[in-house]
C-alpha cells in the first residue's frame, strides 16, 4: 500500500473526523445535507455495489447501506476503519490506499471518492485515485467525488475564523491560492485546493466520461451563527436554497468550500 503523508495520518488520527459532519464543524450538517442532495439527484435505482473509498469514520457509508445498498469503505486511518465497523454495523470497512485497490475490476456501481482527491497534493496521485476508482466500476458505472475550492481558506478564515490576519495562518494560505497546495498550517492538515476546471478536468483525463461539478456549501458556510439558523427550519431552508441557487454557476465555483463532481464510467 502506498504510504500516507504522516502528518494526514496524525491529524486523522485524533479521531475528530467521526463528528465533523454531524456539527462538530459547524457548517458540516450542510456539507453532509448538499452531498446527500447532489449523490441522489445521480444516483441509480438500487440496491446497488458501491465503494467508499476514503471514506473516514463510514457517515457517507453508512447512510448508503441505510439505504439498502451494499457498501464498503476503505480508508487509510485504521482509526477511521475502526470507528464506521464500530458505528455502521451494516458496513464493511478495510484499511487501504485509494492509489491501489485491493478490490477486483467492474464489481462496484459506484464509487464515492469524497476526501482522497484533496489529500492528494500531487497530480499524479489523484490520478492514479481517479484511474483505481474507473477500474473498479462497471460500466456505466458513477463516480462522485469531492473537491476543496482554491480560495476555501481565504474565505472561512477572514470572515468565518477571523485568523487570516495571524502571520502564519497568512502564509499558509497564500501558498496555498499560488500552488494549490496547503502545508504546515496550523488549522487543518496537508491538502490540495482545486481550481473547479482543473478538478474536472482531472476527472476527464482518467476516462470519466460528462463530468459535472457544484458548489456543494454555497455562501452558508460562511454563516457567523450557522447552529441557529440551521436550527430554524425556515432558516435552514434558505441556506440550502442559496446552496442550490449558485450551485452550478461558474463565476461563484472558485470561492465555494467544497466541490462535488459527478461522472460515469464509459459504458
Amino acid at each position: 500500500m502506498p504510504e500516507l503523508d504522516p502528518r494526514i495520518l496524525a491529524f486523522y488520527g485524533q479521531g475528530r473526523e467521526a463528528g465533523r459532519l454531524r456539527g462538530d464543524v459547524p457548517s458540516g450538517p450542510l456539507e453532509f445535507a448538499r452531498t446527500q442532495e447532489l449523490i441522489l439527484r445521480f444516483l441509480p435505482p438500487g440496491p446497488l455495489r458501491i465503494a467508499d473509498i476514503g471514506g473516514a469514520a463510514g457517515i457517507y457509508a453508512g447512510w448508503l447501506a441505510g439505504l439498502g445498498h451494499s457498501v464498503q469503505l476503505v480508508d487509510p486511518v485504521p482509526l477511521h476503519v475502526e470507528q464506521a465497523t464500530a458505528d455502521h454495523p451494516g458496513v464493511r470497512a478495510t484499511v487501504g490506499d485509494a492509489r491501489a485497490l485491493d478490490q477486483p475490476s467492474d464489481s462496484f456501481d459506484v464509487v464515492l471518492l469524497m476526501g482522497p482527491l484533496y489529500h492528494l497534493v500531487d497530480r499524479d496521485g489523484r490520478g492514479q485515485a481517479l484511474h483505481e476508482a474507473l477500474r473498479i466500476l462497471r460500466s456505466g458505472g458513477w463516480v462522485f467525488a469531492a473537491g476543496i475550492a482554491r480560495f476555501a481558506a481565504v474565505m472561512d478564515l477572514l470572515v468565518r475564523l477571523d485568523r487570516l490576519h495571524e502571520p502564519e495562518v497568512l502564509r499558509a494560505v497564500e501558498d496555498a491560492v499560488a500552488t494549490g497546495v496547503l502545508e504546515d498550517a496550523p488549522m487543518f492538515t496537508t491538502a490540495y485546493f482545486h481550481l473547479p476546471q482543473d478538478l474536472v478536468d482531472e476527472v476527464a483525463d482518467a476516462g470519466f466520461q460528462n463530468p459535472r461539478i457544484f458548489s456543494v456549501e454555497g455562501p452558508g458556510f460562511l454563516v457567523s451563527d450557522f447552529e441557529s439558523r440551521w436550527a430554524d427550519p425556515q432558516r435552514r431552508e434558505a441556506i440550502l436554497a442559496a446552496a442550490r441557487l449558485m450551485e452550478s454557476e461558474p463565476s461563484a465555483l472558485a470561492a465555494a468550500s467544497h466541490l462535488f463532481v459527478a461522472a460515469q464510467a464509459p459504458g
